[in-house]
């Protein structure tokens, strides 16, 4: 009877211990940095000078990340469907927005983000993994580096 009891609680206990497991993060973030950490070691802006964006960790296991260039150029026409080749150009390289679920590593400071849908179809239904930081309530993550070379960074601030 002991070892049911034991074996139940365990079982009961389970379901939170993933709760807990990201419950550091879970909440609502305000971007303060969207940088790029470059080949030669120097720091700069991947999205322009103040950027924009928002992350949510739900306690659930849901995420949601926009990041957008601050000073995006309006669709001349003042139609989204509209657009010139450029305009379209600019708005799909000035955002990175994608959702679906998340897991934490806390051991390997991992943040695993299973896509749903991305602004690049070709992150749909894929896993990215990110190292992660969290100093207090600034978290931050690393993306895989770029072709040139850069490492994307995202720099958030836990909204209070």
């Amino acid at each position: 009877m002991k070892r049911y009891l034991l074996l139940l609680t365990a079982l009961l206990l389970a379901p939170l211990s993933g709760i807990a497991q990201t419950s550091s993060i879970v909440g609502t973030w305000a971007l303060t940095a969207a940088d790029k950490l470059m080949p030669d070691g120097t720091r700069v802006s991947d999205y322009g000078p103040n950027p924009h964006g928002l992350v949510i960790f739900t306690a659930d296991g849901h995420y949601a990340v926009q990041i957008y260039r601050g000073d995006r150029v309006k669709f001349a026409s003042g139609d989204r469907l509209k657009g010139t080749p450029e305009e379209y150009r600019a708005v799909a390289i000035e955002m990175s927005v994608h959702f679906g679920t998340y897991t934490v590593d806390a051991a390997k400071h991992t943040i695993s983000f299973h896509i749903d849908r991305a602004s690049v179809p070709n992150q749909d239904d894929t896993t990215a993994v990110r190292a992660y930081e969290l100093q207090e309530d600034v978290l931050s993550w690393k993306v895989a580096a770029r072709p040139d070379g850069s490492i994307p960074i995202t720099v958030l601030k836990r909204v209070k």
